[in-house]
């Protein structure tokens, strides 16, 4: 066994040893798959060369070099790969870069046709250019881009970004990221069967989109900070905004468009922003004839009456397991309601009844079924295909499915289950029969149970809308809040209580506890830890939690603790988090086991980030109204990660309800608006910040301070904010020293120490008014990360 193993390592050494990189491939040079030699960026960030798949297959291509799987950005033989032996990219003595296989035929070519050629470089940005003595690019990488765009690499007009055909390929797949013909940046799918824009959402206009096709120049690019711009008016922002982060912008091989940052610890990537919240709104992901549906996470199934194409790819959809041409005899329909298909409409009838919609589909041979929606007078839309269909709770209607009366199906599991969940029922209408109701003498019985049955079902039904109705007007909340969280998403599960029982066994090890609950440490079959918090009995409403969980379960940010899971069963009310390994904020701050400056800066800066976050880029607008050090935790490299976010109360932006006015909060990081039963607004979250920040300059815990008087509350902070003016207004250069934490024996940047306690004054402001928002936090502090020392201060000028 040591033998072999000695073997192993010696191998691994000598393969190590005779892989070659350089920094320039010469005209006139070359490099093969068994020659292991790569073209490296000066920074060592991305690695050109051969990359292997499988056996025998090989791409010429760039990847991340410090990624876990050296992620690859570009291909230039995407779709045809070649062999592990005799194959070589070269600069020819015409200019040419080519690659050719065994046969030494060519497999790809630039379009360079001048000798003036002299080298081709990687650099740090990842393009991979020709360049000729003078130092000016001839051809690059950039300008023929794959499936992803790297930042500084602008999509033009005339380039597309298009998908792996399937996850661990590279071979082109159906869906692109292009300018459309309205100059509109676009996602589109463009099989064999159909080609369907989705995104922008075409159910809207381009301006309701809040895009413009006045947009004659057709320019999209991602920068160093992680924003994406076009010239059509669209911006999009990586949650981790900021410098000195590695990101890519990729079209992935589901049809969404996904900003990734790089983790540098790890070499894994995290998702920063997406284009597409619902995966079922991407048009042909299920292919035709193959509806998309939640059931814990997204996946495809078949019309009922069809059957999978390929297993491995359902581009490819259903087919039928029938003969089409029955569908001219006899037939019968089944419901799927809160379903429906992508276009393919062949006629669009307003005011229409259900009936007369069943009737013209079964007398239209290229109807294959209809949708019916029932808001209003009821709307019939007559299907020729079944393009890719798709569940939600929030559609109004149902599809009816046209099939021959000989073909037996089974209903759906998926549409099986609690009245959250989609039913599908079989309508039977024989050929020829006016009516549905004129059976043989010997059915008459039937039709008094069906119309019993249908009777107890409108009454659920009209209960079932009154409770919507109810929970619309009470607390704001969609239908998709209410029934999505059987099908919830692929971010988290559902789980029962017995299940968390085991899990945490039996609640053995609180790791902490505070007003909303309990916090219990425990252990997924996959080895994962995890924090499993259950929740007081304010949580107890049903309607509330599912509105709160909704919210929650769509938030990812790296700054916030990630949500793994839930249980809603009978009393018990359980949130499923991912585990933190360094407690919270204040076990590194208030005793001996104390964070140095730079871990306490970054700790201010995250926590910014992720309150930012909140309060400007979530879907909902979320007040966190508990800030304080024991709700910030940190991991295993320190980064802060916020908890308990989304408990309180959410309000909409610019809407109605966009200030609460439940009391939260501990004693101490409280705004004065709590006492003085002001609106409640993000400034609370702002107050809270500051006194955070200022208790980590000091090192000291106001809240120790803190009587039940209001009017006493704050004289730390007067005393703090007093002293801070006083000691600059008189030209004192050591006030900064005086302020911050002695422990950390005058180790700390004067010019940061500074500006937090700029930041943290100015956000215990009284007056909420004077607050900065967390985006000017978040910004002023990203200006001074990358600081230079400054040893006087004369003056102070507060934020407000």
């Amino acid at each position: 066994m040591r033998s072999i193993l000695f073997l192993l390592i010696t191998l691994s050494l000598f393969h190590s040893a005779n892989s070659k990189s350089m920094l320039l491939l010469k005209r006139g040079a070359s490099i093969s798959v068994e020659g292991n030699t790569f073209i490296t960026s000066p920074d060592n960030s991305f690695t050109c060369g051969f990359y292997g798949l499988g056996s025998n297959a090989y791409w010429f291509a760039i990847w991340f070099t410090n990624s876990k799987e050296r992620t690859v950005v570009w291909t230039a033989n995407r779709d045809k790969p070649v062999n592990s032996q005799g194959s070589r990219v070269s600069i020819r003595r015409d200019g040419t870069m080519v690659l050719t296989d065994v046969d030494r035929s060519i497999v790809w070519q630039t379009n360079t046709r001048t000798t003036d050629v002299s080298a081709a470089e990687l650099l740090n940005t990842g393009n991979l250019v020709l360049k000729n003595p003078r130092g000016d690019i001839l051809w690059q990488s950039f300008d023929v881009p794959t499936d992803t765009l790297l930042p500084s690499q602008i999509l033009t007009k005339d380039k597309r970004l298009i998908a792996s055909f399937r996850k661990g390929s590279f071979e082109s797949g159906y869906f692109n990221l292009y300018f459309g013909s309205n100059n509109v940046l676009s996602l589109i799918t463009d099989s064999p069967q159909i080609s369907s824009l989705y995104w922008p959402n075409p159910d809207y206009d381009v301006y309701t989109s809040g895009r413009t096709n006045y947009n004659g120049s057709r320019l999209a690019v991602l920068d160093d900070m992680g924003l994406l711009q076009s010239s059509d008016h669209f911006q999009a922002n990586a949650s981790d905004k900021g410098f000195g982060i590695k990101r890519r912008l990729t079209i992935d091989h589901d049809g969404n468009l996904r900003i990734y940052s790089l983790i540098n610890s790890t070499g894994l990537w995290t998702i920063t922003w997406q284009a597409i919240s619902q995966p079922c709104q991407v048009h042909g992901a299920c292919g035709s004839n193959g509806i998309c549906v939640y059931a814990q996470k997204p996946k495809c199934i078949c019309t009922p009456g069809y059957e999978v194409n390929d297993p491995s790819d359902w581009n490819a959809g259903c087919k039928p397991t029938f003969n089409q041409t029955l569908l001219n005899s006899k037939v019968k329909f089944l419901e799927l309601s809160q379903t429906d298909y992508f276009g393919s409409d062949l006629y669009y009838k307003p005011n229409f009844t259900l009936k007369a919609c069943q009737e013209l589909c079964r007398r239209d041979s290229a109807c294959k079924g209809f949708t019916y929606r029932t808001w209003g007078n009821g709307h019939c839309y007559v299907k020729n295909d079944l393009f890719n269909g798709f569940q939600s709770p929030d559609f109004p209607g149902s599809v009816y499915i046209k099939l021959p009366r000989s073909v037996k199906v089974s209903k759906p599991s998926i549409f099986n289950g609690s009245s959250t969940t989609c039913e599908s029922r079989e309508i039977e209408i024989p050929v020829g029969s006016p009516s549905m109701y004129a059976f043989a003498r010997r059915t008459v019985r039937w039709v008094y149970l069906y119309s019993f049955c249908a009777a107890l079902g409108a009454l659920e039904l009209i209960f079932i809308l009154l409770g919507r109705w109810f929970l619309l007007r009470k607390h704001g909340v969609p239908t998709s809040v209410e029934a999505g969280y059987c099908m919830i998403s692929s971010q988290f599960r559902r789980f029962n209580y017995a299940e968390l029982k085991k899990i945490t066994n039996n609640f053995r090890e609180e790791l902490g506890r505070g007003g909303s609950g309990t916090v219990y440490k425990g252990s997924l079959a996959d080895d994962r830890l995890v924090a499993v918090k259950r929740l007081g009995d304010v949580f107890q409403a049903e309607d509330e939690f599912l509105a709160e969980i909704g919210t929650i379960g769509k938030i990812n940010h790296m700054n916030l603790v990630r949500m793994w899971g839930f249980c809603s069963e009978g009393r018990h009310r359980l949130l499923v988090y991912e585990f933190v390994d360094n407690m919270s904020l204040d076990k590194h701050l208030f005793n001996s086991n104390f964070l140095g400056w730079k871990q306490r800066y970054a700790v201010a800066l995250g926590t910014a980030k992720g309150l930012a976050h909140l309060h400007h880029e979530c879907l909902e607008w979320v007040i966190h109204c508990d800030v304080k050090p024991e709700n910030i935790l940190l991991d295993n490299e320190f980064q802060p990660k916020i908890a308990d976010f989304g408990l309180a109360k959410l309000s909409r932006r610019d809407g109605p309800g966009s200030e609460i006015t439940r009391i939260r909060g501990t004693k101490g990081y409280r705004a004065p608006e709590w006492a003085l039963n002001h609106p409640i607004t993000a400034k609370v979250d702002i107050y809270g910040y500051g006194v955070v920040v200022l208790e980590m300059i000091k090192g000291v815990k106001f809240s120790y301070w803190v009587v039940d008087d209001a009017d006493d509350q704050e004289t730390p902070l007067k005393n703090l904010s007093w002293t801070v003016k006083e000691k600059a207004q008189c030209g004192n250069s050591s006030w900064v020293e005086s302020i911050v934490d002695p422990r950390l024996k005058g180790k700390f940047s004067r010019k940061q120490a500074a500006t937090l306690i700029q930041i943290g004054l100015s956000c215990v402001e009284e007056d909420r008014r004077k607050r900065p928002t967390m985006a000017s936090v978040v910004q002023t502090l990203m200006e001074c990360e990358d600081e230079t020392e400054i040893k006087v201060l004369d003056k102070l000028e507060l934020i407000y």
